[in-house]
């Protein structure tokens, strides 16, 4: 770009330098006739060259430019097609059209051709004033040198460049294309270019202009964004809420939503903060220490259950774990006498990961002796009451109890002290049985009435034939014959249905004697290992011993010694209350008594003392149950002070190896011997390792 104005001004230049060679040529010529009286050009011919040359130089660069000739040798030219082929005197419209034609051109050339102009437009006239111009001397013309700075004007109003904060766009110094080429007859020089450009040309706007403009722009944006500050602080002021009286604040903290909304919320930050790991423990302090090898043998306390709102003053008479889920064990619980607005019966669910309250309170119209979770319905709990109501809760519902059966002679009207779920997921029933000797078949989704009843009596009783049941169970994968501890102290021997062999009811041949006192538990031996020990079970009685029996007979003959227990274990100081096989292991059970201890047992090592005795409470042990967890590492225990406590089994007392249930299979052989010799009760000192001297002589083989 700057070679094409280079060659421009070159261009600009050589026309001036004819243009004075040809005035210097006219000035010799005049000067010729005023000394020779040589004949001057015709004036026509004179202006039709001056204008030719005038056009020439003052042509733009996009049109082809006439060459100027010499004039001194073609003083009679003829003119182009804008141009008159003659300059008629007197008439000047002939000049004018063609100036009118040229009228930029015209302007451009305000400051070169001025002089030339005049003198053309003085010697316009009639045709007198031409001959007497021709008659007379020439009068010469007098050209000066001028030099005049030309400015384009723009073709479109350039528009200052706007600024914004996000984006900045550097201002374009260059002269636009189309300034450029608009106009190929500008005459000014590149020194005057540049100077205009380092000032700043229309629509620019410099350095200093633009930083004051950007930052008066941030100026006033701080402005507005502290005037929104402002306007946002007066509307908080205006919505402020005012404070609340007591009455209000009682209303809302008395809204159900609310109060549910508290509750769930401060449930989960609880199960979350209930968490007893030791997040900052040292591993490298005390690793040097000595190992006490008896740490592995003791049974710890995991927590302790209770609330003083809903436990203070009432007794647990029954606990039973989660199928579903292993961290959660429900207890039930007797009437706090000192509490006369709180419901007479409760039952709790209470949350290993939640152990400052209960996870779920229900409420009871009665006092809640037993209570068991259903193993087909996760969210279902079933109590029986004191009352003889049995009772449905439902962990998706509220405290109150979605079902429960009627007070009516077609069910129970005496204490439930038992009950059981029997049956498949898809056909199930619940078993309870009461006080006065009877027995319902109940559905889970239908308890206005029960689908079967069942009465027990026993008519060889001096003053009345019923029964009072106390406990009651079924051998795994029984559902037609059970099991009853009653109040005597005897275990009979109940079916469901008529058999070819018997009917239904009581069989009065089969009556287990052996307790003083009532029966307080009785737990048959789980069906799990490689050998079933399924007709196994033990009871425990208020005559501070348990026992264990066997239900299979071998033959007709032994009927009468299989009624006998295989083995009494009277190592209790006070009642016993309950008793529970470990699920898992096969030689290990459980007790509970009202001294407060609980005792672990194992038969594969001694069956006189227990492996384990833990002093629990000051008050009496209720109940005690296994988790259904695959290994049963936690035993819950139920207290009289009404707190459940947890605790937890060492892994090498109830892991059990590879040989335990063959060595079980001896421990009862053993037990079957002595009871056969007579010899049930003596000291362990004159046993072997599983105190019968490697299975003892003479004894019958278990199957």
């Amino acid at each position: 770009m700057a070679e094409r104005r280079r060659q421009e001004l070159e261009e600009k230049r050589a026309r001036l330098a004819e243009l004075k060679r040809a005035r210097d040529e006219r000035r010799q010529q005049l000067a010729s006739v005023e000394k020779g009286g040589t004949e001057a050009p015709t004036l026509s011919s004179t202006r039709r060259d001056v204008n030719d040359l005038v056009d020439s130089l003052l042509a733009r660069p996009s049109t082809p430019a006439r060459q100027p000739s010499n004039l001194a040798s073609t003083p009679a030219r003829a003119s182009s097609s804008n141009t008159p082929p003659t300059s008629v005197p007197g008439t000047p419209g002939g000049r004018a059209s063609r100036l009118s034609n040229n009228d930029g051109s015209i302007g451009r050339a305000a400051g070169v051709g001025v002089g030339i102009t005049q003198a053309l437009s003085q010697s316009a006239g009639q045709g007198m004033a031409d001959r007497e111009v021709m008659s007379s001397p020439f009068q010469a013309v007098d050209f000066i040198d001028m030099q005049a700075e030309l400015y384009e004007m723009p073709s479109k109003v350039v528009k200052p460049v706007t600024y914004s904060k996000a984006i900045q766009t550097s201002t374009s110094m260059s002269t636009s294309t189309s300034d450029l080429e608009s106009d190929g007859s500008d005459n000014e020089s590149g020194t005057s270019r540049r100077k205009r450009t380092a000032e700043g040309g229309a629509g620019r706007e410099t350095e200093d202009e633009m930083r004051k403009r950007i930052l008066d722009e941030i100026e006033e944006e701080r402005k507005a964004v502290e005037k929104e500050l402002q306007e946002l602080k007066v509307k908080g002021e205006e919505l402020r809420v005012a404070d609340l009286s007591n009455e209000q604040r009682q209303a809302i903290f008395a809204a159900p939503d609310f109060t549910a909304f508290i509750e769930e919320s401060t449930k989960i930050v609880q199960r979350a903060l209930s968490d007893g790991y030791d997040y900052i423990k040292d591993y490298t302090i005390g690793i040097d220490g000595t190992f006490d090898e008896s740490e592995g043998q003791k049974v710890k306390l995991f927590c302790a259950f209770s609330d003083e709102r809903w436990t203070n003053g009432r007794s647990v008479t029954d606990i039973d774990w989660s199928p579903k889920f292993p961290e959660l064990i429900a207890a039930s619980y007797n009437k706090n006498p000192s509490a006369v607005n709180d419901p007479d019966g409760i039952v709790t669910v209470w949350n290993l990961h939640l152990l400052e309250r209960p996870e779920f309170v229900f409420h009871s119209p009665s006092d809640v002796l037993s209570v068991t979770f259903s193993p087909y319905h996760p969210t279902l709990i079933f109590g029986g009451s004191y009352s003889g109501q049995v009772l449905l809760w439902d962990t998706r519902a509220k405290h109150l109890p979605v079902l429960k059966t009627p007070l009516s002679a077609t069910g129970h009207t005496y204490p439930i002290y038992a009950m059981k779920m029997v049956g498949t997921q898809n056909a199930n029933n619940l078993i309870s049985s009461s006080t006065d000797g009877l027995v319902c078949s109940w559905l889970a989704d239908m308890l206005s009435q029960p689908q079967e009843t069942l009465p027990l009596t026993v008519p060889s009783h001096n003053k009345t034939d019923e029964v009072s049941i106390t406990c009651l169970d079924f051998p795994d994968n029984e559902t037609s014959t059970f099991w009853i501890g009653t109040e005597e102290g005897s275990v009979y021997r109940g079916n469901r249905y008529d058999r070819a062999s018997s009917k239904a009811g009581l069989d009065n041949d089969e009556v287990y004697r052996g307790h003083a006192a009532p029966v307080t538990g009785l737990n048959f031996h789980p069906s799990t290992g490689s050998i079933d020990f399924s007709d196994l079970f033990l009871t425990s009685s208020v005559d501070w011993t348990v026992k264990m029996w066997r239900t299979k007979a071998s033959s007709p003959s032994d009927r009468s010694a299989q009624l006998q227990p295989l083995h009494s274990f009277e190592e209790a100081d006070d009642y016993v209350f309950d008793v529970k096989w470990h699920p898992h292991h096969p030689a290990v059970f459980g007790t509970v008594d009202g001294s407060g201890k609980f005792d672990l047992w194992n038969l594969n090592q001694d069956v006189e003392v227990p492996v384990s005795s833990t002093s629990v409470s000051g008050r009496a042990i209720n109940k005690l149950a296994f988790d259904r967890s695959p290994t049963s590492r936690k035993a819950g225990l139920g207290s009289s002070d009404g707190k459940v406590y947890i605790y937890d089994l060492p892994e090498k007392l109830v892991t059990p190896r590879d040989n335990e249930w063959v060595e079980m299979q001896k421990t009862v052989q053993g037990l079957l011997g002595a009871r056969d010799a007579g010899v049930n009760g003596v000291g362990a000192s004159g046993l072997g390792d599983n105190g019968f001297g490697g299975g003892g002589n003479g004894a019958r083989g278990y199957r």
